[in-house]
């Protein structure tokens, strides 16, 4: 059983950033993927970043550029650096964690295994 729990969520302004982190009991494996996905009122969920044990990263088009998400192995602490923050970021993020089957598709992570409790962003403008 993995543990996840997510902090640094906040309120901010258009334009500014802000670091999700995900503390995380262990891995689900020696191969897993990890990542974020959010939520907001009226809207689907939507996979936002994930990274493999091998730090290899995939972003939904929405965020590139702008998100990037890292991991310290050795705290077993994932991240999400947000930066040029957009109202439309507004949303419950979730931190979520499988173990690698082949490849980690981001549309998947809403449907991970192990997820975390979410942390809420509002952007306003």
């Amino acid at each position: 059983q993995v543990q996840l729990v997510e902090s640094g969520g906040g309120s901010v302004q258009a334009g500014g950033s802000l670091r999700l982190s995900c503390a995380a009991s262990g891995y689900p494996g020696s191969s897993y993927c990890m990542g974020w996905f959010r939520r907001s009122p009226g809207k689907e969920r939507e996979g936002v970043a994930i990274i493999d044990e091998h730090g290899s990263t995939k972003y939904a088009d929405s965020v590139k550029g702008r998100f990037t998400i890292s991991q310290d192995i050795a705290r077993n602490t994932l991240y999400l650096q947000m930066n040029s923050l957009k109202p439309e970021d507004t949303a419950m993020y979730y931190c979520a964690a499988a173990t690698n089957g082949g490849a980690c598709y981001i549309a998947w992570l809403a449907y991970f295994a192990y997820r975390g409790q979410g942390t809420q962003v509002t952007v306003s403008s």
